[in-house]
């Protein structure tokens, strides 16, 4: 079971996406963010396997996530 975490600030983005894993067998959502701070409370308190990741999101976006990460 893969689980993920959707980050999107567009509630109608989350939504479409919760619905297209539903219709998967081995995807599950654990955790919804909708904004960047969040992701990192999400990711420190849910196990994660799959991050989908707005890239222009409020607060820490994807990009500057990335970056993050990396350093």
């Amino acid at each position: 079971m893969i689980r993920t975490l959707i980050a999107d600030d567009h509630a109608i983005v989350r939504g479409g996406l919760k619905q297209i894993i539903a219709t998967t067998t081995d995807i599950v959502v654990v955790a919804e963010a909708a904004q960047g701070f969040e992701v990192v409370d999400k990711l420190r308190t849910c196990q994660v396997d799959l991050l989908l990741l707005d890239m222009t999101m409020p607060g820490i976006s994807g990009a500057l996530f990335g970056r993050a990460r990396n350093s």
